[in-house]
């Protein structure tokens, strides 16, 4: 599959993180000739948070992975992924093949199983193959390397057509932590509470409980603001681990460590909509001047999930009949005559007309970049949110149609 003309030239350098080594393995699940499974082996005292996807038929792994959460963290820990297969709706085999996995690292690595967070991202309804994975456990072990983090961002990769990756140095009273990221999604994105599977790893010592408020705090931001097609995986994961190892405390009151974490979530989420199947397009969805901030979020994905919003996008249509028509239908309020729209830095519409200044010309001129900024302000209130989406193309049908090919 070709690489997505709006990811970046090249996998980021990511510096260590003290704590955590990486470790993948070839193990067939779907995909032949290429890794499709990754281990990560955290320090003693690792402190773990967390996001899932609210979907109701969320699979196995999500479910056992929001039972850990917040249990006992005096030992080390270790986080397992496979691509291809995604082990949801699989009935009762689907958690004892999560149970299996679980069993059979926890011995290796000396753990206990409540430690061992899994994930499966792929193909929904088919029973995972878990002796694949199990059967060669020492081997995926023997691959552990502090430096191994890039390949494991291609072990975890589906539709995607680059592996993602993200960092951040920050320096804190007592010295300096690094922050990195890895994640996957190309299609089926549309979170609700998480993202596809992203995994932030930091040897900043901080405790669970505030770890996880900081974490579902700057999710709403970031990895909750991107929409590929509106569709919410069965299988989202967001897993925040601070193996402690730098010896350097942090708080949500640590205004670096805080922009340093959003830095790597807010770049990790918009590499996945740069990777949206078959996207041409990379959009930011500006919203002001609703009543609230939920208003304008609910405003904000309405354009961004329109599929005629996004067609216009893709044929490079400056349609904002299509942007008015999402924001009459999002449920949200709105008052005809006190909307503006903008595409860029041109004004559309306003006073509920288009806007006098306006010509079509610049406008398509306008919407051959690829990159495009929708801003629309309601004129009603302060609430205000920025959603970040793509176009739907062609392609995106035809990756989907053969997807199980």
């Amino acid at each position: 599959m070709a690489k997505s003309p709006l990811a970046p030239a090249q996998f980021p350098t990511l510096p260590n993180v003290a704590g955590v080594r990486f470790g993948t393995l070839a193990a067939g699940i779907k995909y032949q000739n290429r890794s499709d499974v990754m281990l990560a082996e955290l320090a003693p005292g690792t402190s773990i948070a967390g996001v899932f996807t609210q979907s109701a038929t969320r699979s196995a792994a999500v479910l056992d992975c929001q039972k850990k959460l917040g249990l006992p963290a005096a030992e080390g820990a270790a986080i397992l992924v496979n691509s291809g297969n995604a082990n949801a709706f699989t009935g009762h085999r689907g958690m004892a093949s999560v149970e299996a996995l679980s069993k059979a690292l926890a011995d290796q690595l000396k753990l206990s199983e409540t430690r061992v967070f899994t994930a499966s991202t792929g193909v929904i309804g088919e029973p995972l193959p878990h002796e694949k994975i199990s059967t060669r456990m020492p081997e995926l072990i023997a691959d552990l390397d502090a430096e191994g983090i890039a390949m494991a961002a291609q072990a975890i990769m589906t539709t995607d057509t680059y592996p993602k990756g993200a960092s951040a140095q920050v320096e804190t009273p007592s010295g300096p932590v690094n922050i990195v990221g890895i994640a996957k999604g190309s299609g089926m994105i549309a979170p609700d509470m998480a993202t596809m599977l992203a995994y932030i790893f930091t040897d900043a010592q901080i405790e669970q409980a505030e770890l996880q408020g900081l974490l579902s705090l700057l999710n709403e931001v970031t990895f909750n603001a991107i929409t590929v097609d509106s569709d919410t995986s069965t299988s989202d994961t967001l897993i925040l681990a601070a193996t402690g190892a730098s010896g350097h405390r942090v708080s949500a009151q640590n205004l670096a460590f805080v922009e340093g974490l959003h830095q790597v979530m807010r770049d990790l989420a918009h590499q996945v909509v740069r990777d949206g199947e078959g996207a041409r397009k990379f959009v930011e969805v500006r919203l002001t001047g609703a009543a609230n901030d939920q208003d304008a979020k609910q405003h904000a994905k309405a354009i961004a999930n329109s599929p005629l919003v996004k067609t216009a996008l893709a044929g490079e249509d400056p349609n904002w009949g299509r942007i008015v028509m999402a924001l009459g239908k999002s449920g949200a309020a709105a008052e005809r005559d006190l909307i503006k729209i903008w595409l860029g830095d041109i004004l559309v519409a306003e006073q509920g007309w288009v806007a006098a200044s306006y010509s079509e010309e610049r406008g398509a001129a306008y919407m051959k970049n690829a990159e495009l900024v929708i801003a629309v302000d309601l004129g009603m209130g302060n609430g205000a949110a920025t959603v970040w989406t793509c176009d739907l193309t062609h392609d995106y049908i035809s990756i989907n149609a053969d997807y199980r090919s």
